[in-house]
């Protein structure tokens, strides 16, 4: 017998659930190393791991995208696919440089932010979300862009949206491990 509830979308539970154990994860590492500075580095590593391995099931499931050969293409493939199939949004590209070599993606609604209210001694530190950076340096590393990555502005730090500054820094060439041929 129904309830007369409304029909619950499990893409909603599973965001809420996923921005939950996030939080709970990066106030676990605030305990740990009591400093918002450290937890940065060690958010941006988890997101590099997690990026070098999120690049093949990427891969995986777009298989029309193929290889990008202007860091404008990798932009915009980076914010309508990929940003989309992992956290559901799909962000602004602004700020180009006149060289095209660095560029922001603007989030106006950061899912990894909801229900988040940073403490007092992190809102100048903290950079609550700086996993995404991580994801995308190691994602792009695995096809052979060398990339730096940073929060220049954060909602839960009283901006308008979330900015995420990317700077191209160089094309990694293919190489085997030493002793090969």
């Amino acid at each position: 017998m129904s309830r007369g509830r409304g029909a619950v979308d499990p893409k909603r539970v599973s965001s809420e659930l996923f921005s939950l154990t996030y939080g709970c994860m990066v106030a676990q590492l605030l305990k740990d190393f009591e400093n918002p500075e450290e937890v940065n580095k060690q958010l941006e590593s988890m997101g590099y791991n997690i990026g070098v391995r999120l690049i093949d099931d990427f891969l995986a499931h777009t298989p029309s995208v193929t290889r990008c050969t202007t860091l404008e293409e990798v932009a915009d493939i980076l914010c309508k696919q990929g940003f989309k199939m992992f956290l559901g949004i799909v962000p602004e590209i602004k700020n180009w440089t006149a060289a095209k070599d660095e560029f922001s993606l603007v989030i106006t609604e950061n899912p990894l932010a909801e229900y988040v209210e940073l403490p007092p001694n992190c809102q100048d530190t903290l950079w609550y979300s700086n996993i995404i950076c991580g994801v995308i340096r190691g994602a792009l590393e695995m096809v052979q862009m060398d990339v730096k990555c940073s929060f220049v502005g954060d909602t839960l730090r009283g901006n308008d949206s979330t900015e995420i500054r990317i700077k191209f820094v160089k094309i990694l060439e293919d190489s085997l491990p030493a002793g090969e041929d």
